[in-house]
C-alpha cells in the first residue's frame, strides 16, 4: 500500500471489514480511500473500518470517513467505525463529532455483533 499504512480487508457474509494500520493523513488518504471502498459490492450492507491500529488520523483521514458515511447513507449501506477508546485516534474523531454520524465502537466484535441480525 504506502510507507506510512496498510489496509487490509476481509468479508464476513455481506460486511466488509477493512482494518488499517500506521498512519492516515494527506499524502496517502486517497489511497486508503479507494482501499476503504474496494471490497464494497452492491450486496455488501456495511463497512467495518478498523482503526484500533491505526497510529495517527489528521483532518484529511476524518474528512475521509465523514465522506464514506454519506456515499454509503446514500448506497443504503452503514458504516461503523472501531477505534481504541484511550488514544489519539479517538480524540480526534471525539473533537470532529464523527459520532454524530457514524456510531463508534471499542471492539471490531462489537461493531460486528451491532450491524448481525439476531438469529
Amino acid at each position: 500500500m504506502t510507507l506510512l499504512a496498510q489496509v487490509r480487508e476481509e468479508h464476513q457474509g455481506d460486511l466488509c471489514v477493512a482494518a488499517v494500520q500506521g498512519e492516515i493523513d494527506a499524502s496517502n488518504v486517497a489511497q486508503i480511500g479507494e482501499r476503504l471502498r474496494a471490497p464494497l459490492t452492491n450486496r455488501s450492507t456495511a463497512l467495518v473500518v478498523d482503526l484500533s491500529a491505526t497510529t495517527y488520523l489528521d483532518s484529511a483521514g476524518i474528512n475521509l470517513l465523514f465522506e464514506l458515511a454519506g456515499e454509503l447513507e446514500h448506497r443504503q449501506q452503514r458504516l461503523r467505525v472501531v477505534v481504541t477508546p484511550v488514544s489519539h485516534v479517538a480524540r480526534m474523531l471525539g473533537i470532529a463529532g464523527l459520532a454524530t454520524v457514524v456510531p463508534l465502537h471499542a471492539t471490531r466484535e462489537a461493531a460486528l455483533q451491532e450491524l448481525t441480525p439476531p438469529g
